[in-house]
């Protein structure tokens, strides 16, 4: 017999209140019916064939790629963005598990899941990607390439996603009434958090490591020894402003899923992480500039690319670090979610530079994506979207299941 056995009389019952959201199956169907739904359907059907293009018609019929430039939209959106943008798992849980910042409790359960899923979309559009997408699992069962990069970033991706797994794993088990499993899994949190940490931190560095294979092919301003840094640093950047970004989100789009969350707590957790934020993005400043001045490429900041270098470091680093500060100062949580938007949309931009608009800088012809690059990159983020609600909409993720202690 099932541990929820007790709790629910039938598996009707179970499916009704757990799958359906205490609704008849008819009502649940008319629910769907919404503007956010309907858009999303309408990607889908535009989405769904292209995906299906892609494989069975190859690499050559639905992208821009070639020889020249076999990394397009898919890495440098899909995979570089989404990695970054998916860290603030492993921020939020090491500051609440390692640092003992107990307060922030509640922000764990959805980073987790937005770090989990950020990863998992991953490994989705890399299997896009990839020329033979079975493969993927080689460098772990089939080929050891322990010299390569690629092969590190590989295992530890492969690894940071199953460890996130185990960490979201109490809120599945409450949502199934599983108490033993559940227990299982709480007691495993601090040991897989601080594996993830491991992982996370030699990962977002190596996915930068990559870029020092291809010094003739980054622009001299991006590229840099000290890129695995650059990469790691930002990352937490990302990480903290991808969790304001998602609770402003959440707590508009789920309010009925809050709970008894005070307001004022979590505009003090939020302030808490605009003062984190402005640290580490006036530590990521400084950083670009010395590593400006280690190459000595002081010249090439009076060129075309030069002053988008500084449009990048001014407009998306120090602004909103200055933001932040500016917001945890003077108290204002708006301010605060703002510089949280424009930090994510200013990684979002560092990444497309080294991986696509810096890449090839110099070349007589330049890739830019083929319309079905954009259309399968869209779907994978809609799909991303309509996964978060599904889960946040059913599981203990907002809000603390009523018959269970606290897991994280």
């Amino acid at each position: 017999m099932s541990e929820h056995a007790g709790h629910a009389a039938t598996p009707r019952d179970w499916a009704r209140d757990a799958l359906f959201l205490g609704q008849s199956f008819g009502a649940y169907l008319k629910g769907l019916v919404t503007p956010f739904n309907l858009i999303a359907a309408a990607i889908l059907c535009v989405g769904v064939p292209v995906a299906i293009e892609r494989f069975t018609e190859g690499l050559a019929a639905t992208t821009n790629l070639s020889d020249d430039s076999p990394w397009g939209l898919w890495i440098g959106f899909d995979v570089l963005c989404g990695v970054a943008l998916a860290a603030g798992g492993f921020v939020l849980a090491s500051a609440v598990h390692l640092f003992g910042l107990r307060d922030y409790r509640p922000l764990v359960r959805p980073a987790i899941l937005t770090g989990f899923l950020g990863y998992f979309f991953v490994v989705v559009g890399l299997c896009f990607d990839l020329g033979r997408p079975w493969r993927l699992p080689y460098p772990m069962f089939v080929s050891y390439g322990v010299t390569s990069v690629m092969f590190l970033v590989g295992w530890h991706v492969a690894l940071y996603l199953t460890v996130q797994f185990l960490e979201f794993c109490p809120a599945v088990f409450e949502w199934l009434r599983w108490r033993t499993l559940r227990k299982w899994a709480a007691w495993l949190t601090i040991g897989a958090t601080v594996f993830g940490v491991i992982l996370s931190t030699l990962h977002q560095s190596a996915l930068g490591a990559l870029f020092l294979l291809a010094p003739g092919k980054v622009h001299p301003l991006w590229y840099t020894p000290y890129i695995p840094v650059l990469f790691f640093t930002s990352a937490v950047a990302a990480g903290i402003s991808m969790v304001i970004f998602e609770s402003m989100l959440s707590h508009r789009i789920f309010a009925s899923r809050l709970g008894n969350h005070d307001p004022a707590d979590m505009n003090r957790l939020i302030l808490g992480l605009g003062k984190a934020g402005a640290v580490v993005l006036l530590t990521y400043f400084g950083l670009k500039w010395l590593a400006l001045a280690h190459g000595q490429h002081w010249d090439l900041l009076t060129t075309p690319y030069g002053w988008w270098w500084l449009t990048e470091v001014f407009g998306f680093v120090l602004l909103p670090c200055l933001l932040y500060a500016m917001a945890v100062r003077n108290r204002r949580v708006g301010l605060v979610r703002a510089a949280g938007v424009l930090t994510v949309l200013g990684i979002v931009l560092n990444r497309l530079n080294v991986s696509l608009i810096t890449y090839r800088w110099n070349a007589p012809e330049r890739y830019f994506p083929n319309w079905r690059e954009f259309v399968i990159t869209i779907t994978i983020v809609t799909v991303g979207l309509l996964t978060f609600r599904w889960i946040v909409n059913r599981m203990p993720v907002l809000h603390d299941h009523p018959e269970f202690g606290p897991a994280h």
